[in-house]
């Protein structure tokens, strides 16, 4: 085994750039499929590969918040579809290991984004790090720690910058989540609330909000698998369970060893 990773490993240090990238590929398909070890294995060997990429850093985040999404049931559509669980102020039992570990890689993918945007202000991997990393950090503030203000400006940071990434590499569709996803969660506050945060500069139109996570369902390449389960839970929000168990199916297909998908289609039947 441990020769056989080795020669593996060799053969990924000599393949081109378009061989080595599939490492992340290959990594966000294991924590889609819930097996975060494996996902971690494959960032990591990305990262030894593109040591200077904040892509590699920021993988291994969303492995580790994945994961905590995971064990504390964040993922089940009922958490989202249930107002009263999703607007509790209710602080999670959050893991102080996994906690650590998600932070230590925000904070190097900030560091490389940063010392690749300071040369090269465009960089289409530098700013989608960034654009996620914010992202992560606003998930984290909002579903676990149910600090929702703090969450708030994180949204924000992170649309401004998705928007950025956008004009100059509109073909990023991954970028397109986070406009979609401000635009959306907000949508589901009261009006009075909505008209505050709209003052406050936030997004709140659900259709722009739709629009964007299909974008990004349909044409992303990291982010496609979260912005379809986001879908799904737009749709059981809409009472559309038609709709909802379309896409339940593709990521029950596409993620055999996912076992929430298997369940969420099955309540459905």
């Amino acid at each position: 085994m441990i020769i056989s990773r080795a020669v593996w490993f060799l053969v990924a240090v000599l393949a081109p750039i378009s061989a080595q990238t599939s490492l992340l590929d290959r990594g966000y398909r294991d924590m889609y499929n819930l097996d975060f070890e494996a996902a971690h294995v494959a960032f990591r060997d990305y990262r030894t590969l593109n040591p200077a990429d904040p892509l590699g850093p920021v993988s291994d985040a969303a492995a580790y918040l994945y994961s905590e999404f995971d064990r504390l049931s964040i993922l089940q559509s009922e958490f989202f579809v249930d107002n009263n669980s999703f607007f509790s102020l209710q602080r999670r039992q959050a893991d102080a290991g996994a906690k650590a570990d998600l932070d230590r890689d925000l904070r190097r993918a900030e560091e490389l984004a940063s010392a690749v945007l300071t040369g090269a202000p465009d960089d289409a991997n530098a700013l989608l790090a960034s654009v996620m990393r914010i992202g992560l950090q606003a998930d984290y503030l909002s579903l676990i720690e149910k600090r929702n203000v703090a969450a708030l400006t994180e949204l924000k940071r992170g649309r401004a910058i998705a928007e950025r990434l956008l004009s100059k590499h509109p073909d990023c569709y991954d970028g397109y989540l986070a406009v979609g996803l401000e635009n959306y969660l907000l949508s589901l506050k009261p009006a009075p609330v909505r008209w505050i945060l709209r003052a406050g500069g936030a997004e709140t139109n659900k259709e722009t909000g739709i629009e964007k996570l299909r974008l990004t369902a349909e044409k992303g390449r990291y982010l496609k698998p979260y912005a379809r389960l986001l879908l799904a839970v737009a749709a059981l929000r809409d009472k559309n369970k038609p709709e909802a168990g379309r896409i339940l199916a593709w990521l029950s297909s596409e993620f055999p060893q996912n076992r929430l998908y298997r369940e969420e289609l099955a309540r459905l039947r």
